[in-house]
């Protein structure tokens, strides 16, 4: 069998799979929530924003003449106002995220890192010393290595800012907002004392 005989079996055509690259815009629009659930609270939430308008009524603000009524005022204005304390509680993170030139800097070192990453898997995975590493243990790497970062920047106190002045916003206007008396059941009603002469 010569040279000739061994070609003509092993013609054929090889296909080399194309790989397309995403922009880093498309890749952020593509992100889905995973969980099912997750998405189907957020889209809840969203749908469930009340009018800004009513949300910020200054006429519903009054003080509460006891303590008995509070925890169902709270209780209600939570259930009724969800999206809106959600979107507080973003504001006032991003709000925090802006104001920390330190932690912004921190949060983008990450993110670019992150970038960088899915960059260089596009094209071939990532090995060192002859070991295959991979996307998940690269991405752990990088937030083993952002966390001396974060804490220099102040990233717990924070979180702790935003936690705590996210509960007094909303646990303020809970319990300050009036909500109207629905079907009848009386709710917020108080009582006067009555005087006998």
């Amino acid at each position: 069998m010569d040279d000739s005989s061994k070609l003509q079996g092993l013609e054929g055509r090889i296909d080399v799979p194309v790989v397309e690259t995403q922009s880093f815009k498309n890749r952020i629009m593509a992100l889905k929530l995973s969980n099912v659930s997750a998405r189907e609270w957020f889209q809840k939430t969203r749908e469930g924003v009340k009018s800004w308008p009513e949300f910020i009524k200054t006429d519903r603000f009054k003080l509460p003449q006891s303590v008995a009524p509070v925890p169902k005022r709270i209780i209600k204005n939570i259930e009724y106002f969800q999206g809106n304390y959600m979107f507080i509680f973003l504001g006032l993170l991003i709000f925090c995220i802006l104001t920390s030139p330190m932690l912004l800097v921190a949060i983008g070192a990450c993110l670019g890192a992150c970038y960088i990453i899915s960059l260089k898997n596009a094209d071939k995975k990532m090995s060192i010393m002859g070991r295959e590493i991979s996307v998940a243990q690269q991405y752990a790497a990088v937030g083993v290595g952002s966390f001396p970062l974060f804490w220099l920047a102040g990233a717990g106190s924070a979180v702790f800012w935003i936690i705590g002045a996210s509960f007094f916003v909303i646990m303020a206007h809970a319990t300050l907002y009036r909500p109207q008396i629905e079907d009848g059941d009386g709710f917020d009603i108080e009582m006067q004392s009555v005087e006998t002469v």
